[in-house]
C-alpha cells in the first residue's frame, strides 16, 4: 500500500461496496454497476466534502438507491466477459476508434497537489477537484497524519525525519490560525439581515480557508474524480509513466491495475514494451534532451539576467496577439453565410467601415443574458498568449482549463509569495511569513538530492510562472468564469487583467466589449450570494417533496 492510508469498513458496508468499487482500500478504484446521474453526482458532492468517495457513498448515497437488485453483483473479481467482447471488437474495427466509446468514472484519492497536475492535463477528460475552500486542513487522517503525500523515498533519506516535522509544524500552524482567522472575520463582516446563520457561517468559513490556504504544501492530499474514455486514459498513463515524479509513475500503475478490471482491452498497449513502452521512453527521453540542451544553451545565471526589474511579482504580460485579430474574427463571422474563398472574405471585411464592423460584431455576439450563451467559433480565429506569475494557489484553479495550452515552470520560492490582505488586516503576517520561511528552507534542503520531490515543501502562497495560451472564445469562457464574485480573489485578479489587456494592449476592444460578464466588482465575502442561493434550491426543493 506504501503512502497510502487504507480505509476501513464493516461488512456490512464491505458487502454493499464490492458492487459498486473496483477496490475497497487502495487511493485509486473505478465505479461501476452506478446509473451515470448517481456517478455524476457522486463526483460532484465529492469535490466539496473531505470524506472518501466510497465513505460520501456510504453515507450520502446507499440510502437513496434500491441496491436490492445488485447482491449477487461483485465488482472486485473483473470482467472477462467484457474483456472477451471489446477484443473482438478491436479486431474487427480498430483499437483507437473504439477506445474513445468506453469511459469509466475513476475515484483518484490522496493525491498530492503536484500530482493532480499531472492528472488534469489531459484535454478530453472530465475531473473535479477536492476543494481547499471548503475542505479544512486542520483534521488528521485515520492513521494520525495530516493529509500530505509521504513519499517512501523521502522518508528513507537522511531528511525523512525534517520533512515529517517541518510539515507537522506547517499543518499545525494552519489549523492554529483558522479559528482566529474565522473569529475576526466575523467581527470585520457582520451578518446581514435576512442571510441565515449558516449561510453567514459557510460564508465566513470559505473566506478564512481562502485567506489561509497559502500556507498548505503542496504536498497536501486532495481527491480527484476523472472521468473520461479508454484512449485518454492510455494516452494518461503512457504520460504517467515517463513522468520524472517517482508518486506520478506509482500512481499510474495504481490508476492502470483498477482501469484493466473494467475497460482491460482499451490498455493493453500501456506497458507493452514495443508499444507504450516506447512511446513513454520517447516522451522521457526528449524532455530529458530538451532540458539539458536549455541547460547548456543558457545556464540559470544567463536565465536569471533576462527577468527585467519586478519581473518576480505577480503579474500578468500580453506576450503575443495578432494586430488584425479582430478583423480575422469578423471575416470568419461572415464565412459560413457566404460562397467566397477564405481570403476574398478577409478582403471585403478589411473595406468595411467601423459602423459596418461594430454592428456585424453584434449580431453575431448577439444579446448574451448570461456567461453561458457563448458565440461560435469564429472567436476561435484569434488568440492570445499570457506570461503569467501569480501564486501556485491561482495556478491551480486557472490550470484545470483544459481547451488553453497551459504550460509552466518548475515550482520552487524563487520568486517569493503573496501574503493575503486579510492576512496582514488580521495580524497575522508574521506567523504567515514564518511558515513561508520554513517552507523554503525545507525545499532548499531537499533539492540538491531530491529535486522532483523537493515542490512538495512549497507552500501554494509561493509563486509560479506559466503560460495561457488561449483563443478568443476560450478567453470568454475563462475570463468570465474566473473573475466571477465567487472567485477566490488570486485568481479574479489575473482574469481581470487579461481582459484589460485585451481591450488595451491588443487594442481588440469589440472582442473585449463582447465579454460582458467580466467582473471587476471588488466582493466582501464572495461566496455570500452563491450560499444564498444554495439555501433557496435547498428551500424549493423541501417544498417540492
Amino acid at each position: 500500500m506504501g503512502p497510502y492510508v487504507e480505509e476501513v469498513f464493516t461488512e456490512a458496508e464491505a458487502e454493499i461496496l464490492r458492487r459498486y468499487v473496483t477496490n475497497l482500500d487502495g487511493p485509486v478504484f473505478a465505479l461501476v454497476n452506478l446509473p451515470e446521474v448517481v456517478k455524476g453526482a457522486l463526483f460532484a458532492r465529492y469535490s466539496r466534502s473531505p470524506k472518501s468517495l466510497r465513505r460520501l457513498f456510504l453515507d450520502e448515497f446507499v440510502g437513496e438507491l434500491d441496491i436490492s437488485g445488485d447482491a449477487g453483483v461483485d465488482a472486485t473479481v473483473g470482467v472477462r466477459r467484457a474483456e472477451q467482447l471489446y477484443e473482438r471488437v478491436f479486431g474487427e474495427y480498430g483499437d483507437d476508434s473504439v477506445a474513445q466509446l468506453g469511459g469509466v468514472h475513476l475515484a483518484c484519492e490522496q493525491a498530492s497537489n503536484v500530482l493532480t497536475k499531472v492528472l488534469e492535463r489531459g484535454r478530453l477528460m472530465a475531473y473535479l477537484e477536492q476543494s481547499t475552500r471548503y475542505i479544512a486542513y486542520d483534521v488528521r487522517l485515520a492513521s494520525g497524519h495530516f493529509r500530505y503525500h509521504r513519499d517512501p523515498e523521502v522518508l528513507g533519506s537522511r531528511l525523512g525525519t525534517r520533512y515529517v516535522g517541518d510539515m507537522d509544524r506547517m499543518f499545525d500552524t494552519y489549523a492554529d490560525l483558522l479559528p482566529v482567522m474565522q473569529g475576526w472575520l466575523g467581527k470585520k463582516f457582520r451578518q446581514q439581515p435576512g442571510d441565515s446563520d449558516f449561510v453567514y457561517r459557510q460564508s465566513l468559513r470559505a473566506k478564512a480557508l481562502d485567506a489561509l490556504r497559502g500556507m498548505l504544501p503542496a504536498a497536501a492530499l486532495s481527491n480527484v474524480g476523472i472521468y473520461g474514455t479508454g484512449q485518454s486514459y492510455e494516452l494518461l498513463l503512457m504520460r504517467m509513466r515517463a513522468h520524472p515524479l517517482p508518486e506520478a509513475r506509482r500512481y499510474g500503475e495504481l490508476m492502470l491495475e483498477e482501469l484493466r478490471k473494467v475497460i482491460p482491452s482499451f490498455l493493453q498497449r500501456v506497458d507493452r514494451p514495443e508499444r507504450g513502452g516506447e512511446w513513454s521512453s520517447y516522451l522521457e527521453t526528449t524532455s530529458r534532451e530538451t532540458a539539458d540542451m536549455v541547460a547548456r544553451l543558457w545556464g540559470d545565471d544567463d536565465q536569471a539576467g533576462d527577468l527585467g526589474a519586478g519581473q518576480g511579482a505577480s503579474g500578468v504580460r500580453l506576450v503575443d496577439w495578432d494586430p488584425d485579430g479582430e478583423t480575422k474574427v469578423l471575416a470568419a463571422m461572415c464565412y459560413p453565410h457566404t460562397s467566397l474563398p477564405d481570403h476574398v472574405v478577409l478582403r471585403r471585411v478589411e473595406a468595411l467601415g467601423a459602423h459596418d464592423r461594430i454592428a456585424l460584431m453584434r449580431a453575431y455576439v448577439g444579446e448574451r443574458r448570461n456567461r453561458r450563451h457563448r458565440p461560435g467559433r469564429a472567436l476561435e480565429r484569434t488568440a492570445y498568449r499570457f506570461d503569467v506569475v501569480s501564486d501556485y494557489g491561482a495556478f491551480r484553479d486557472l490550470q484545470r482549463h483544459r481547451m488553453l495550452t497551459v504550460q509552466w515552470q518548475r515550482l520552487g520560492p524563487d520568486l517569493g509569495f503573496e501574503t493575503p490582505e486579510l492576512v496582514r488586516q488580521a495580524g497575522l503576517d508574521d506567523v504567515f511569513s514564518s511558515s513561508m520561511a520554513r517552507s523554503a528552507s525545507l525545499y532548499e534542503a531537499m533539492a540538491p538530492e531530491l529535486p522532483e520531490q523537493a515542490p512538495y515543501a512549497v507552500a501554494l502562497a509561493f509563486r509560479i510562472r506559466y503560460v495561457l495560451h488561449m483563443n478568443a472564445r476560450e478567453a470568454m469562457h475563462v475570463l468570465e468564469l474566473r473573475s466571477g464574485p465567487q472567485g477566490h480573489p488570486a485568481y479574479r485578479r489575473v482574469a481581470q487583467e487579461m481582459h484589460r489587456l485585451i481591450a488595451h494592449q491588443a487594442g481588440h476592444r469589440a472582442l473585449a466589449e463582447a465579454m460582458r460578464f467580466v467582473d471587476y466588482e471588488d466582493q466582501d465575502l464572495e461566496r455570500l450570494e452563491s450560499e444564498r442561493r444554495a439555501e433557496a434550491r435547498r428551500g424549493g426543493a423541501a417544498v417540492d417533496r
